[in-house]
């Protein structure tokens, strides 16, 4: 038997009421933080998907454009090769 029916005066029943809708709002809003993350998630999955996309075009287009990407593509290596060694000389 549920504990409302057993409850033995109004305001014992609006208590239990009160407990069963904070907890069923608890519940939604569980609910709806993990849609929002979902939502974040795929957002950045397309944003992701069309960037590969329009590097696999650039990389096919033609021998300028590899050039480019090749400069491009050592220019970020080095820069993070960079960047990490003045992290670690920063931590010590």
């Amino acid at each position: 038997m549920a504990d409302w029916a057993r409850a033995q005066s109004p305001g014992a029943v609006e208590e239990i009421l009160d407990r069963e809708n904070k907890r069923m709002a608890d519940s939604l809003a569980s609910k709806v933080t993990r849609l929002k993350s979902d939502s974040d998630f795929t957002s950045v999955t397309s944003l992701l998907t069309g960037s590969v996309k329009r590097f696999s075009t650039m990389a096919r287009s033609g021998r300028d454009n590899r050039k480019l990407l090749c400069g491009m593509a050592v220019g970020l290596i080095v820069a993070f090769f960079i960047l990490s060694y003045f992290l670690s000389r920063a931590r010590t």
